[in-house]
């Protein structure tokens, strides 16, 4: 795959797959920034994730899967574009209090998370977040398959508040209990 990737536009698909809920409908265009080539002919890779897409049909599984997709956007939200933005920067204030804690919890300095929107708007600004989720990838696939940014940003809040509810406590115990 990579042979026909370095000979093409170095784009392709990511799309989720496990043993339990096997391989999703949605996915994500792979585009690679900056390869290199290992003594064994596997390649080191940075990507960056692009737009979204829908499986519409198996085209081929063998050498890889190769499949005809139609492209997701976020349908208009009935949510303002002012409720939006008010939406992203609660999503951003939770991130902030969930870092400030989390690195309390593992000891290291607690400085302030500076400006994570970095001027994105609410539906960048919503892809980011849901990159952040790292060992969660059903948590992530649910995000990827949502298809209204103010119910992505909504479900975020949600799951970073849980975090946070979770790290309040245990940075309360580890208060009480120091050698915990």
């Amino acid at each position: 795959m990579m042979h026909t990737l370095l000979a093409t536009d170095l784009r392709f698909g990511v799309i989720y797959s496990d043993s339990t809920t096997g391989t999703a409908d949605v996915g994500c265009v792979g585009e690679v920034v900056k390869h290199e080539r290992l003594v064994d002919d596997r390649f080191f890779l940075i990507c960056k994730g692009q737009e979204r897409f829908r499986v519409l049909d198996i085209v081929r599984t063998k050498p890889y899967l190769v499949a005809e997709v139609a492209w997701l956007e976020d349908r208009p939200s009935p949510d303002t574009d002012e409720n939006l933005d008010a939406l992203a920067n609660q999503v951003e204030t939770y991130m902030k209090d969930v870092i400030r804690l989390s690195n309390r919890l593992n000891g290291k300095p607690e400085k302030e998370a500076q400006d994570l929107r970095r001027n994105l708007f609410p539906t960048p600004f919503s892809f980011f977040v849901g990159s952040t989720f790292e060992g969660a990838p059903r948590e992530q696939q649910a995000l990827l398959e949502l298809e209204d940014t103010a119910a992505r940003l909504k479900r975020e809040k949600e799951t970073l508040r849980n975090t946070l509810n979770y790290l309040t406590a245990a940075s309360a115990v580890k208060d009480v209990f120091p050698s915990s």
